[in-house]
This record gives structure tokens, C-alpha cells and sequence, in this order.
């Protein structure tokens, strides 16, 4: 299996598969590359839908040029935590939210969440996201009021009196509950144009059949939440070796898996 960095025309293969519909095992496959490198590479430049070869090559070369540029760590400067790698955190964070964008999330809404969702605390202050992601305060409101209104985050106060953005478990499990409702709500309404509309006419057997499939979704997703709401506190088991980890591919070169 071929070691190194990603080269252009392996990019305009990756381009044209997705082009044709191809999974990206099939994709791999084919350039005899790990599955996760064709993933990462197409989630990190636009996702399935806009990865374009040309561009997604340009910018590799800019991040590895930027890095040789980077000016060295402050010795005086704290390590990162947990002897982290803060390039691989970085691409890690990027790629997370180029995930949330592709399922439909605004670019600055996926920043905030990832950002929460990567710190260890589990919770910052606008303050703190403000600084992190360098930008507007009213960005980082909008975003939060979003992500708040989703069930994906909730706001305390901390012992200085500052509200702070939270991610814990709980705010998971209370997501898809809220999940579960807005399918219900939807049932509801659905159902109330059945009456308006006639029981035997063509739009009211739609939504009818509209109302009783996300009924169905929504209890499934309520009854699966709740079944599985000890996951969220339990230990994780003992990462299984993945196949594919000597295979890992970074931007200098080295052919990687998330």
C-alpha cells in the first residue's frame, strides 16, 4: 500500500469517483489507499459535494508551507495538554466541522460546537470562544442561541458570575429528545391538514402518511435515548488496534487516519 503524501492526480481519481457516486472504500480501493485518507482528504476540502482536486492540492501546499513557516513553540510557553500534537488538534477540529457543515450546520455554527466539543472542560465563555476562534462576539451569540434552540448546548453560571456554553452528556441525551419532539410536532401539524383538506383527498393521504412515519421516527429516537442513556457515563472499552493506523498520512507527507 503506498506510503506519502496525496498526489494531484490521486486527487482528480478521488474527484472523479465522487463525481460518479462512488463510496469511499470503492474510491481507496482503487488507489490502494486506507479508506479513512480518502475520507479525511474529501471531508477536510469540501466534503462530497464541493471537494474539488485542483483546490483541495493548492491548499495542502499552503497548510505544509505555513507550517514550515510557523514560528517555533515559546520554550517558556505551558505544553500542551496531555502531550497533545497541536497541529494533528487543529486538523482534527477542521475536520469536525467540515463534518457538521456537510449535515447541514452553519460554517460558524460548526466552529463553536466543535470547539465545545474538544475541549476538555466541556464548557467556555463567549469570552474564551471569542478568542479561540477569532471573531465577533454577535457570531458567537448567534451561533449559540442556534445551537441552544437544537438542544445542543445549555448556558450556566460559573463561580465568577459569567455564563459559560456547555456540552456535557446530558445536553447529547436532551438533543435527541428534542429531536423526538420536533418529529411529533410535526406529526401533529401534519395531521391537522388532513382534516383541512379533505381525509380522501391525495395531499391528506401524503400527510397522513406523513404524520405516521415521523410518529414512528420520533418514538424510536425517544426509546433509543432513553435505552441508551447509561452509555453516556459508562467507561469507554479499551480502543480496539485499528488496521489502518500504520498507514497514517499527515500534511508533511504521511499518509494518515482520523
Amino acid at each position: 500500500m503506498p506510503g506519502g503524501r496525496l498526489t494531484q492526480q490521486e486527487r482528480q481519481q478521488i474527484a472523479l469517483g465522487l463525481a460518479d457516486g462512488l463510496a469511499y472504500a470503492e474510491i481507496a480501493r482503487r488507489l490502494d489507499r486506507p479508506t479513512s485518507t480518502v475520507t479525511r482528504e474529501v471531508m477536510r476540502n469540501g466534503g462530497p459535494t464541493g471537494y474539488r482536486a485542483d483546490l483541495a492540492h493548492r491548499a495542502t501546499e499552503q497548510r505544509a508551507h505555513r507550517r514550515k513557516q510557523a514560528a517555533p513553540r515559546d520554550p517558556k510557553a505551558p505544553a500542551p495538554a496531555y502531550g497533545r500534537d497541536p497541529e494533528a488538534v487543529r486538523e482534527y477540529e477542521e475536520l469536525f466541522t467540515t463534518l457538521l457543515m456537510a449535515q447541514g450546520l452553519p460554517k460558524m455554527t460548526s466552529r463553536v460546537l466543535t470547539c465545545l466539543f474538544i475541549t476538555d472542560a466541556g464548557s467556555l465563555t463567549a469570552a474564551e470562544l471569542v478568542q479561540r476562534l477569532d471573531v465577533s462576539p454577535a457570531s458567537i451569540s448567534k451561533s449559540v442561541a442556534f445551537l441552544e434552540s437544537q438542544g445542543l448546548l445549555r448556558r450556566e453560571r460559573d463561580e465568577r458570575r459569567r455564563e459559560r456554553y456547555v456540552v456535557d452528556n446530558d445536553v447529547w441525551f436532551q438533543s435527541m429528545m428534542a429531536s423526538a419532539r420536533s418529529n411529533f410536532d410535526l406529526a401533529k401539524t401534519a395531521r391537522q391538514g388532513v382534516g383541512i383538506l379533505g381525509a380522501d383527498t391525495p395531499a391528506a393521504v401524503r400527510l397522513e402518511n406523513i404524520a405516521r412515519f415521523v410518529d414512528f421516527v420520533g418514538e424510536s429516537i425517544a426509546r433509543a435515548a432513553e435505552q441508551a442513556r447509561d452509555i453516556l457515563y459508562a467507561e469507554p472499552p479499551a480502543p480496539a488496534l485499528d488496521e489502518d493506523e500504520d498507514e497514517d498520512e499527515d500534511e508533511d507527507g504521511e499518509d494518515g487516519n482520523p
